[in-house]
């Protein structure tokens, strides 16, 4: 997995067809996805309940590109290993769903992933300072995690600042909520690189018809190269 700043669409599979995931996969690959992003809920740190370690591991043999996994649980640390078998490639972990956050990430680059941190609408840029030498991601949610299908909350002030500390650091800013065609150009300008989109790419197509995901994810990747 090498490391570059241009755009990444990042399909959340919350937003595809529960009965036909393989075949989802597969389908949003070939038209045009560049990561595969996960999301693991709990129904405690998160009000919704998603997939476990063993669903995790059955989307893997589908998925050729990056396989990220975004974890919206409390806590994580009992549970790194399991993803890491399940062959998660970039493993996200809430700063705000512990008290260790380094400890985690710690844990995390230990297993074998890549390490990220997620910051909930409400949390501070400066909440990853002394933890951007540990980090391969910064998930900045733009909206209270949950849920798919939410309005997007402005972050861009918090992206630019995240950036700016970033530096040269290997680093990615990836975007998570109301990701679509008006809102990518302003968080490509502010510096993210990885944006998550899951009702904007998956509406209007189906396994049948894929071609709908792939026009759905052009509009996206063009929207932000624009800015």
């Amino acid at each position: 997995m090498s490391f570059d700043r241009s755009v990444k669409i990042a399909p959340s599979i919350l937003s595809a067809d529960f009965a036909n995931f393989g075949q989802e996969i597969r389908a949003i690959e070939a038209e045009g996805a560049d990561w595969v992003h996960v999301d693991v809920m709990d129904g405690h740190f998160v009000p919704n309940l998603t997939f476990g370690p063993m669903a995790v591991k059955a989307f893997r043999p589908h998925v050729k590109t990056v396989m990220d996994v975004h974890l919206m649980i409390a806590p994580v640390d009992p549970y790194i290993e399991a993803y890491a078998d399940a062959g998660a490639d970039v493993l996200t972990a809430h700063i705000e769903a512990g008290p260790h956050i380094h400890r985690t990430l710690q844990a995390i680059r230990a297993s074998g992933m890549k390490a990220g941190v997620a910051l909930n609408p409400g949390t501070p840029a400066e909440a990853v300072a002394h933890l951007l030498d540990l980090t391969d991601l910064i998930c900045v949610m733009t909206v209270n995690p949950g849920f798919g299908g939410q309005k997007f909350i402005d972050m861009t002030g918090k992206i630019m600042a995240l950036r700016q500390m970033i530096g040269d650091r290997p680093v990615h800013i990836e975007i998570d909520g109301g990701v679509d065609p008006t809102t990518a150009p302003k968080v490509r300008a502010a510096g993210a690189d990885v944006l998550v989109a899951g009702s904007a790419v998956f509406k209007g197509g189906s396994v049948d018809n894929p071609s709908v995901y792939g026009e759905n994810i052009r509009a996206i990747r063009e929207a932000a190269n624009a800015a």
